[in-house]
């Protein structure tokens, strides 16, 4: 537990075991699907929760924004997210509330969890672990489905307003506990004095899994993935099970499997028509690279990047498969700074994707993959140049976070090497348009911050800063760099910009507001 992340997986399976509880209910007596949770812990009070939750966890270092990764388990995601709407999984009270928001956790062990909220967390190690896009999906709908079901607030409505605030206490307590590195410290804040609970709130939590599977693989499979990727994941899982864990599998101490969890799965799968269903052929190939990315990037000691140079394809190794090896080995390369290896495995690479991928993989997803590890390796030699010229060969779509910030990215290094600044001032505005639709993009602000100060835009890129530190939600830094930008505006220091003025102004008084909200919920919650 070297991370407070690594912890958080706690407070998915164990927030429910620490909760003092009335005697365990059978299944049947759970609220009805789509029922609101009776008891004071309402909608509004679990967005609270997990927006709290949220603010620590996006300041720690295993809080992972990789563009790529991120975009590609976004697109998962999403639709899992639409089909739980159409099914009515996410209801009018929620569908607005929660955020309904997947992050990535860097940290290499095979791990997802779901928070208050509609958070739910991803660990690379879950990403490299599984084979197959389906397999993946298969995790994500059984989280989502622990959100849409309400689960912690189901266990919580069934305890006193005391046990409420003891649950914030307990969560913000395992995050801190987890600082100082201390596990035996972070295990007693989730499980002390509740031992003489812990085995009925067990059985309710068995149930909760169980129900998690039965709603996940029905939004899983309207969602369009096969039903044979949940069947993988039981196989895994089962497989770890046996072996009895050696710490590399905390999803099966937060979801406990059961012989009665791993039969009914296996019921659904034989009973769907569906189950053979393939895979769109394209999809093995762009899941392999993030495969190898989230590989690699989940240990970046010079141990593990000389492995993952080393390593070669077995004998039966699938294209897909030799491919994420040829993308791990160049990227490897890449974070060496050994530039010469990078070249000679991506051009393998290039070589395998155009004679052995469809049509389909060599001109969508997994083409822009090996092109944006090109720019990734020519920024890392400092050649902006030509890697701004990589990126103009790319189309505006496709993955379009991904692409906003390579872009920007490279017409910053580009324009910092004495390029023209017309690509970096269009960069800027898509920057600022894309914000201005999703203020709490963090990576996005920070990115617009830096292209406006190479601009000489210095007002909007301190407000960029402090946009970027709210949706961190470090909000008294965002109050601290707002103040700067009304000094330097009112100092005469910037060229003057009426506009962006006006709205630092504005946006100060937002923040000075809601910091004060937030020591009045705190003192509360005391």
């Amino acid at each position: 537990m070297k991370h407070p992340l690594a912890v958080s997986a706690l407070v998915a399976g164990l927030a429910l075991a620490a909760l003092p509880a009335t005697a365990p209910r059978a299944q049947s007596s759970l609220p009805a699907l789509g029922d609101s949770v009776s008891g004071e812990f309402s909608v509004d009070a679990e967005r609270r929760l997990g927006e709290q939750i949220m603010r620590e966890i996006r300041r720690d270092p295993a809080y992972l924004d990789d563009p790529l990764l991120l975009d590609y388990v976004q697109s998962l995601w999403q639709p899992l997210v639409g089909a739980a709407k159409r099914r009515g999984e996410i209801g009018a009270d929620t569908a607005g509330a929660f955020a309904w928001e997947v992050f990535l956790v860097l940290d290499r062990s095979v791990n997802a969890f779901a928070l208050p909220g509609g958070h739910v967390g991803v660990h690379l190690g879950l990403i490299a672990m599984t084979v197959s896009r389906d397999e993946l999906a298969a995790v994500l709908a059984h989280e989502l489905s622990h959100v849409t079901q309400r689960h912690i607030a189901r266990s919580i409505s069934s305890s006193s307003r005391q046990s409420m605030v003891g649950l914030a206490a307990m969560i913000l307590g395992v995050l801190a506990s987890a600082r100082t590195g201390n596990a035996a410290m972070a295990q007693a804040a989730v499980v002390g004095g509740q031992a003489a609970m812990v085995q009925g709130q067990l059985n309710y939590s068995r149930d909760m899994e169980r129900e998690a599977d039965r709603v996940g693989y029905g939004v899983h499979s309207d969602a369009g993935y096969a039903s044979a990727g949940v069947a993988g994941m039981f196989e895994k899982l089962e497989h770890a099970n046996r072996l009895n864990d050696s710490n590399n599998y905390p999803y099966l101490r937060s979801h406990p499997l059961t012989t009665e969890r791993i039969g009914e799965a296996r019921a659904r799968v034989q009973a769907d028509p569906h189950a053979a269903r393939n895979m769109p052929a394209d999809g093995a190939f762009e899941h392999a690279l993030a495969q190898a990315r989230a590989r690699v990037l989940m240990d970046t000691s010079v141990q593990a990047l000389r492995r993952a140079q080393a390593q070669q394809p077995g004998p039966g190794a699938s294209a897909s498969e030799r491919l994420g090896l040829l993308y791990a080995q160049a990227l490897a390369s890449t974070l060496l700074r050994e530039f010469e290896p990078a070249d000679t495995a991506l051009a393998a690479a290039d070589t395998l994707l155009q004679r052995e991928a469809p049509a389909a993989a060599r001109g969508g997803d997994a083409t822009q993959w090996l092109q944006l590890l090109r720019v990734q390796s020519l920024l890392a030699r400092g050649d902006g140049r030509a890697a701004q010229q990589r990126m103009q060969a790319l189309p505006e779509g496709g993955m379009s976070r991904a692409l906003l910030l390579w872009r920007a990215q490279t017409d910053l290094a580009a324009a910092r090497a004495g390029a023209p600044a017309d690509a970096l001032r269009r960069s800027t505005e898509a920057l600022q348009t894309w914000v201005a639709e999703r203020r709490d993009d963090a990576g996005a602000w920070q990115q617009l911050a830096q292209c406006a100060d190479q601009l000489g835009l210095k007002l909007r890129a301190v407000r960029a800063e402090a946009e970027s530190h709210a949706a961190l939600g470090d909000i008294p830094g965002a109050v601290d760099r707002l103040r700067a930008g009304q000094q330097l505006a009112r100092s005469g220091a910037a060229p003057a910009d009426f506009i962006e003025a006006s709205i630092i102004d504005a946006r100060l008084r937002e923040m000075e507001a809601r910091r004060r909200e937030l020591d009045k919920e705190m003192r509360n919650e005391r």
